[in-house]
């Protein structure tokens, strides 16, 4: 079974708003037991530029990554990127 990733390109506006999603959103991922491997850090953008910030997590199958996004304790959590953060998200299957 291939893992699934979420992959998120963002650019936050209002740091203390987003972080209350970011303390929220990291405990609901652990419970679908995914893990970051990447989570803001250094980045250096070629071709394209106009994101800021790029966060990888891992779950254990792409289903998990897809369940995790779709629980009503992750959309609860979005309120607190509305207004505070623009993102692109993709949920993407591994090899």
């Amino acid at each position: 079974m291939s893992k699934g990733y979420w992959v998120v390109r963002a650019n936050v506006n209002n740091v203390e708003e987003y972080s209350k999603y970011v303390e929220i959103a990291t405990g609901i991922i652990k419970n679908y037991n995914g893990k970051f491997l990447i989570r803001g850090g250094q980045q250096t953008e070629f071709e394209e530029k106009g994101f800021e910030r790029t966060v990888v997590a891992e779950f254990n199958s792409y289903d998990d990554a897809i369940e995790c996004y779709n629980s009503s304790e992750y959309q609860s959590a979005l309120i607190h990127v509305k207004g505070s953060a623009l993102r692109l998200f993709t949920v993407v299957e591994g090899i």
